[in-house]
Order: C-alpha cells, then sequence, then structure tokens
C-alpha cells in the first residue's frame, strides 16, 4: 500500500509538472486570439511560479512588487533573484516595497544590495496591505486566499483594477523610506515602527495583530510591547498605547534619541 501511495504521488507530482510547463503556452495562445480572461486563478505554487518566470521575461517596461511580511526565506530570495536580474538588464524598471522589519532580515539585505547595485529602488514602510505583483501596468499577480495552502493566485488583467492598484503602490511609495542595504537603516525607521506599534495598541488590536501588521514574530513584538510599556509607565498595552495617543509621544522621542537603535530580531516570512 506504501508502494502504491508512493507511485500515485509521484504520478501526481508529474503531472502538475507536466501542465506548470504548459501554462506559458496557454497564456501565449489565448493572448493571440484575444481571449483573455480579466481574472485567472492558479492552484499551485508551481504553476504560480512558471506564471511568474514567464510574465517576467515578457515584461519590458515596469515591474512593481510589494512584499509584507518582514524578511523573505533564502530559499525564496534565490528563486527571485536570477529573474529580477534578468529584468534589470533588459532595462526594466523595478520598484519594490518591504516592511521596515525586513531591514533586520540579513538575507534580505544581501539580495537588496545584489539587485540596488543593478538597478532597483528598494524602499520600506511600517505597513503594506498584501502581496502584489504588478508587470507593466498590464497584468497584477496577486494571493488567492482561498486555496487550501495558501499557495495560489490570481492573475488579474482588467485595467479598472490595475489602476486601482498602480496608485496605491505610488502612494505608499511616496511616503516610504529608501532601503540602504550597506547600513541597518534602523536610525529612519525605528520611530516609524514604534508609533505603528503604539497605534495599533490604542486601538486594542491583540499582540498577535499587531505582530502581523508590522512584519514581527509574537515574540519579538511582545518583547517590543514590554519596552514601550516600561518607558511610559503603563500597566496594560491599551493604557500604553492611549497614553502615547493622548501625550502624541513616542518611546524613541523620550529614550531612544540618546542610544544607537538596535536591529530588530526575530522578523519571519509569511509570504
Amino acid at each position: 500500500m506504501q508502494d502504491e501511495i508512493l507511485h500515485r504521488q509521484q504520478f501526481v507530482d508529474q503531472a502538475r509538472s507536466e501542465l506548470a510547463a504548459l501554462t506559458p503556452l496557454y497564456e501565449e495562445a489565448a493572448h493571440a486570439r484575444g481571449q483573455d480572461r480579466i481574472v485567472d486563478s492558479l492552484a499551485s505554487a508551481s504553476v504560480v511560479r512558471s506564471v511568474l518566470n514567464e510574465a517576467a521575461d515578457r515584461c519590458r517596461e515596469e515591474v512593481l512588487t510589494v512584499q509584507p511580511g518582514g524578511g523573505r526565506s533564502p530559499d525564496k530570495l534565490q528563486d527571485a533573484l536570477s529573474r529580477d536580474l534578468d529584468m534589470l538588464a533588459r532595462g526594466v524598471r523595478m520598484c519594490t516595497l518591504y516592511q521596515h522589519t525586513a531591514r533586520g532580515s540579513l538575507p534580505t539585505r544581501l539580495h537588496v544590495e545584489q539587485v540596488s547595485k543593478a538597478g532597483a529602488l528598494i524602499r520600506t514602510t511600517d505597513e503594506l496591505p498584501d502581496k502584489a505583483i504588478i508587470f507593466d501596468r498590464e497584468l497584477a499577480v496577486l494571493p488567492d486566499r482561498t486555496t487550501p495552502d495558501g499557495s495560489g493566485a490570481l492573475l488579474v488583467r482588467e485595467p479598472s483594477v490595475l489602476a486601482f492598484l498602480v496608485r496605491t503602490f505610488e502612494t505608499i511609495w511616496s511616503a516610504a523610506t529608501p532601503f540602504a542595504p550597506d547600513a541597518s537603516g534602523y536610525q529612519d525607521v525605528s520611530g516609524d515602527l514604534q508609533r505603528t506599534i503604539i497605534r495599533l495598541l490604542a486601538s486594542g488590536a491583540k499582540d498577535e495583530v499587531v505582530a502581523r501588521r508590522v512584519g514581527l514574530s509574537v515574540r519579538t513584538c511582545r518583547r517590543h510591547i514590554a519596552e514601550i510599556m516600561e518607558l511610559l509607565g503603563a500597566d496594560s498595552r491599551f493604557q500604553a498605547g492611549v497614553l502615547a495617543e493622548r501625550n502624541q509621544w513616542t518611546p524613541r522621542q523620550n529614550a531612544l534619541e540618546t542610544s544607537s537603535p538596535r536591529p530588530l530580531e526575530g522578523t519571519h516570512d509569511s509570504q
């Protein structure tokens, strides 16, 4: 029975691989017929990877990327590196948004250094809505949260939706902080991160929600919350948020400007 299960699993893996290889041909044929669907659903990670590679090969002018969740895993960064460098070598303009907590991830900083040298523009901000990749303002790849394991994606070609996504990206980009990979950059962003944590505490958000919103592990986020409460003299998380909001005061203003900000630890990859 175990041999039979293994044999069937190998058959399924082979079928998925063959279908993934055919996906670009299907996309090309549909485009040639002028019958592109406005939204397509991709069910598996292998198909998503194949379509991303095909879209990157076709990209000629611009790619806009939103990568929330702190630092990314080395495997995913390595998988994206050759694709990114190929686009940059063709003169494609590349703009990527990370969260501030990605600055605490060494693999992410090394990746940013490589693509920045090739011409990519990278910025970070305190919060990001969700993952998105937009190719030439004609195709967006968005996560499909309805799939069982969350590995699926949606391909969006509807012009009005694409225009909305681009405007949203540009709004966040204009307020984001440039990511200099040769330095930790916490002098520029630690205050933003603390203010975001305080704002979420004042809203009554739970630790898990705060951690997810700022791209930290729950353990590390709780450590930052404890430090903020101690500096404010607050007895509860909600009280800390209310006190800080009421006095328009952040821990950075009171206690951290005289010391060197330390790197944030515990960032995790949620992509």
